[in-house]
C-alpha cells in the first residue's frame, strides 16, 4: 500500500469524521458513522485509526496546521495591519472550525477538544501565538506598527479574545462581523501614526 493511498484514506476518514461529528455529536458518533461516510468498513478504518479519540485528536491537528499555513500566507502578503488581522482571522478560523460553530454539537465539540486532544491543543495555540508574535515583532522592525507591549503580549491578548469570540457568538455570521470589528480595533491600535 503506498503512502498517498494511506494519505487519501486517511483524508476520507477525516473528512466523514469531521461531518458526522458535526451531524451527532462526538459522542453519539460511532465508528461505523464514519467508515460509511468514508465508503470504507469499519475494519479498514481501524488500520488507519485506533479509535474514535485518535480520529478525533487527527481532526484537531489538521485544524492547527491549517490554521498555522493560513497565517504564514496571510502575514508574508504585506498588507495593512487591520487587513492583514482581518485576514489572519479567517485563516485561523477556517472552513473547519466554521463547521463546528454552525453545528448544533458545536459546544459539544469544543469542550471534546479540550478532553481529547489538550496536548494537541496547547502546542497548536503555542503555535498560533508564535506566528503572531514573530509577525508583530516584524511589523514594529519595519515602523507600521507600534507595540505598547511585548510582541508576545500581544499575541496573547488577540488570542484570548479569538478565543472568547468562538466561545460567546450564537452564529457564523454573527462570528464573521465580530471578527472583523476585532481586526479593526486591534488594527487601529497598532498602528503607527
Amino acid at each position: 500500500m503506498t503512502s498517498d493511498s494511506n494519505d487519501s484514506r486517511q483524508t476520507s476518514i477525516l473528512r466523514a469524521a469531521s461531518s458526522a461529528f458535526a451531524a451527532y455529536g462526538f459522542r453519539k458518533t460511532s465508528m461505523n458513522d464514519i467508515a460509511d461516510g468514508a465508503g470504507m468498513s469499519r475494519p479498514a478504518v481501524y488500520l488507519h485509526y485506533k479509535n474514535k479519540n485518535d480520529i478525533y485528536r487527527s481532526l484537531i491537528q489538521l485544524y492547527y496546521n491549517q490554521a498555522a499555513d493560513g497565517l504564514k500566507t496571510v502575514f508574508d502578503a504585506g498588507k495593512p495591519v487591520a487587513e492583514t488581522l482581518r485576514n489572519a482571522f479567517d485563516a485561523q478560523f477556517g472552513d473547519m472550525l466554521e463547521d463546528v460553530l454552525a453545528s448544533a454539537h458545536g459546544m459539544e465539540l469544543l469542550d471534546t477538544a479540550e478532553k481529547t486532544a489538550a496536548d494537541v491543543k496547547e502546542a497548536g495555540e503555542a503555535r498560533l501565538h508564535d506566528l503572531y508574535s514573530d509577525w508583530l515583532r516584524h511589523e514594529a522592525e519595519q515602523g507600521r506598527i507600534l507595540l505598547p507591549e511585548t510582541a508576545e503580549q500581544i499575541a496573547e491578548v488577540i488570542l484570548v479574545g479569538l478565543k472568547a469570540l468562538k466561545t460567546t457568538v450564537s452564529s457564523v455570521p454573527e462570528l464573521r462581523t465580530k471578527l472583523a470589528a476585532y481586526a479593526s480595533l486591534i488594527g487601529r491600535g497598532l498602528e503607527a501614526a
